[in-house]
């Protein structure tokens, strides 16, 4: 994706809000014309601070302490380049949008995460997004263990002005995402969103219902879910990188979405999904408005946090 200076304007607003990872200048850091020598260590700490992990932390100190021992970083100008090469390496091939196909028809994008991280929320959000751009939304209340978050779905549902599926709390999930589907067959609605029940990465008899929630699902068509969405919550840090991998081996993910950048010093546990998984990043959520929910851009990203 090409840079976009009001996509940027709108990331480094979000993130400075949290007072984010390196937001802070890099040149306050680094205000000699030389760098000092322990230059590297003092953005290694950084960047282990901001929860973007050992792995992601070692590459980029390694890449950027090579470049300085080779004489081609001499000065903070050129370290900020230097990073910002080294971030979009690790970014851009994950920084893919969600694209429907037109043929596809009812699409249906399952939503799954742990209680808090956002997910009803970031759904409406979606909802909201996807009626804007002309498509026929409908929603499935999939998470009936907590009658608060069927209510809670049901006024975003209002406010994003598309119909939603819900058989009540303690339904049974699989049933009503059917009933989703088959009710969006009928109305010849172009996309499904189902909410799944907010749900432990650990406690696997829930991991097992969502298994089953796919199969029954496929009874309607083979390759549905065509979207397995991750919602994390980037103010967890580390955790976030956990449930992402253990959601991704029990139902494979094909898409993440995170949510809270603006409320966060920790924004690097995106890098750290990202070298770890490299599963697309759909969007990422920047504030409480609906629509506060971008389309995740490398560039707009790495230019709000580095400048």
């Amino acid at each position: 994706m090409s840079e976009n200076p009001s996509l940027i304007a709108k990331f480094r607003k979000g993130i400075n809000r949290g007072d984010s990872w390196l937001t802070y200048d890099l040149g306050r850091l680094f205000t000699a014309d030389v760098l000092k020598e322990d230059a590297i260590d003092e953005l290694g700490d950084r960047l282990l601070l901001a929860d973007a992990g050992i792995e992601v932390t070692t590459w980029l100190t390694e890449r950027l302490g090579a470049e300085l021992r080779a004489g081609r970083i001499k000065n903070e100008a050129q370290l900020r380049a230097a990073l910002k090469k080294a971030l979009l390496e690790i970014l851009q091939p994950i920084a893919k949008p969600l694209v429907i196909p037109p043929f596809i028809k009812p699409y249906v994008l399952f939503v799954a995460g742990v209680n808090g991280v956002g997910k009803t929320t970031t759904i409406g959000k979606l909802a909201a997004r996807f009626k804007n751009e002309g498509r026929h939304v409908l929603l499935a209340a999939g998470d009936t263990f907590r009658a608060a978050a069927v209510e809670q779905l049901n006024t975003w549902a209002v406010r994003a002005g598309v119909p939603l599926i819900s058989q009540g709390a303690g339904a049974d999930s699989a049933s009503v995402i059917y009933d989703a589907v088959q009710s969006a067959k009928s109305r010849g609605a172009d996309l499904v969103i189902a909410d799944t029940a907010g749900r432990l990465h650990t406690q696997s008899h829930l991991m097992d219902e969502l298994r089953k929630i796919k199969r029954v699902v496929q009874k309607h068509d083979a390759y549905a879910p065509h979207e397995v969405m991750l919602v994390v919550d980037a103010t967890t840090g580390q955790n976030a990188l956990n449930q992402a991998v253990q959601f991704h081996e029990a139902i494979g993910l094909t898409g993440i979405t995170i949510t809270k950048l603006d409320g966060t010093a920790k924004g690097g546990v995106l890098l750290a999904i990202a070298r770890r998984l490299a599963l697309p990043i759909r969007f990422v959520g920047l504030g409480e408005a609906i629509d506060d929910l971008e389309p995740f851009n490398a560039e707009a990203y790495v230019d709000a946090l580095i400048g």
